[in-house]
C-alpha cells in the first residue's frame, strides 16, 4: 500500500507539470489581458498602458512568463502576483482556502450521510410509493442547478423573517476575534450553502446506490447466502458492502465537482469562498491568479482519485496494490 501511494503522488508530479503548461496557455488564449480593461478609458493614455504592461511584465513573451512563473513556485512557492487585487495570490487564496474547505468537508459528510442510507432504501422498496418519491426528488435534484435552489432558499428565509440570509457570518462578527457567539452565528448560516452545494450529490449518489443495490439484490452469491440460511441482515450488509464498491470510485471527483462547480451558487449566496473569487479573476484577466486556481482544481481532482483508491482497497480486499 505504501508503495502504490509513493507511486502515485510521483507520477502526479509530471502530470500536475503537463497541467500546468496546459493551464498557461489556454489561459493566454483569452482575448486580452489585465491592460485591456484600460484601452477604452479615455483618462488612460496608450503609454500609460504599455507601461502597465511593462510594470506587470506582461510585454515579455508567452514563454518567458510561464518559466518564470514555474520558476518562483518551485523556489519560493510563489505563485504570482494578483493584477487587481495588489497582493500576492498565495495570501489571496490563503484567505479564502479555509472557508472553501470547511463548505466542502461539510457538504460531502451530508452527501454520504444522506445519499447511501437513502439509496438503499429505495432499492429495498423498488417501485413502492416511497421509492417513486425518493426517484422523483432525486431526478428533481439532479436538474436543478444549485444557485436556483439557493435564490428558493434566501426567498423562503427572508418570507419567514430570518437573518441567516447570504453570507457565512453576520456584518457585526466579520473580522472579531473567536468566540462562542461568532460560532453559533456561523452555525445559523453556513446549513444553507451546505445544502445548496450537497443537493446535487445526494440526488447523483442516491441514484447511483439505488441502481448498484438493484443490481446486486438478486445476484447469484446473494441467493447463495439466503440458501445457506444466514441471517438477512448479515446479507444485506455484504450487498451493501458490494455496492458501495463503484461509488467509492467516483467519491474523487466530488472534491473538484464541490470546488469548482458551485461558483454561481456561491456568487449567489455572498460566500467568502474561492468560487466568486476566481470569477472576479476570469473577468478581469488576473492571469496568476486563475491559473493558480486552476491548478489547485487539478491538485485537489489527483488527492481524491488517491483517496478513493486507498478507500476503495480497504473496502475490497480482493484489490491488491503492490
Amino acid at each position: 500500500m505504501i508503495s502504490y501511494i509513493v507511486r502515485r503522488i510521483l507520477i502526479s508530479l509530471p502530470m500536475m507539470l503537463i497541467i500546468s503548461v496546459l493551464v498557461f496557455f489556454i489561459t493566454e488564449l483569452q482575448p486580452g489581458d489585465f491592460a485591456s480593461q484600460y484601452i477604452n478609458n479615455p483618462r488612460v493614455s496608450p503609454e500609460q498602458i504599455e507601461l502597465i504592461k511593462e510594470r506587470l511584465g506582461l510585454d515579455q513573451s508567452a514563454a518567458r512568463r510561464y518559466l518564470l512563473w514555474m520558476k518562483n513556485i518551485v523556489t519560493n512557492l510563489d505563485f504570482g502576483y494578483s493584477f487587481s487585487f495588489k497582493r500576492p495570490v498565495s495570501e489571496l487564496i490563503g484567505e479564502r482556502m479555509g472557508w472553501t474547505v470547511l463548505i466542502a468537508v461539510l457538504a460531502i459528510i451530508v452527501q454520504w450521510s444522506a445519499a447511501v442510507p437513502l439509496g438503499i432504501y429505495s432499492a429495498l422498496h423498488p417501485y413502492s410509493k416511497s421509492d417513486i418519491i425518493l426517484t422523483f426528488g432525486a431526478f428533481i435534484g439532479v436538474s436543478m442547478p444549485g444557485f436556483f435552489f439557493a435564490i428558493i432558499i434566501m426567498f423562503l428565509l427572508s418570507k419567514l423573517g430570518s437573518a441567516s440570509v447570504g453570507g457565512l457570518l453576520s456584518p457585526e462578527f466579520i473580522g472579531a476575534p473567536f468566540s462562542p457567539a461568532l460560532l453559533w452565528d456561523l452555525m445559523k448560516h453556513i446549513w444553507v450553502p451546505v445544502l445548496v452545494v450537497s443537493l446535487a450529490g445526494i440526488a447523483g449518489l442516491m441514484r447511483i446506490m439505488r441502481g448498484n443495490m438493484l443490481d446486486i439484490v438478486n445476484a447469484p452469491f446473494v441467493t447463495a447466502l439466503r440458501a445457506k440460511g444466514i441471517d438477512e441482515k448479515k446479507i444485506r450488509r455484504h450487498m451493501v458492502k458490494n455496492a458501495l464498491n463503484p461509488l467509492v470510485s467516483i467519491a474523487g471527483m466530488q472534491l473538484p465537482t464541490i470546488f469548482s462547480g458551485t461558483v454561481i451558487a456561491a456568487i449567489v449566496l455572498g460566500l467568502p469562498t474561492m468560487g466568486p473569487f476566481f470569477y472576479k479573476a476570469l473577468i478581469n484577466h488576473d492571469q496568476y491568479l486563475v491559473m493558480t486556481f486552476l491548478l489547485f482544481i487539478a491538485l485537489i481532482t489527483q488527492l481524491g482519485n488517491l483517496l478513493a483508491d486507498i478507500a476503495l482497497a480497504v473496502l475490497d480486499p480482493r484489490i491488491r496494490m503492490g
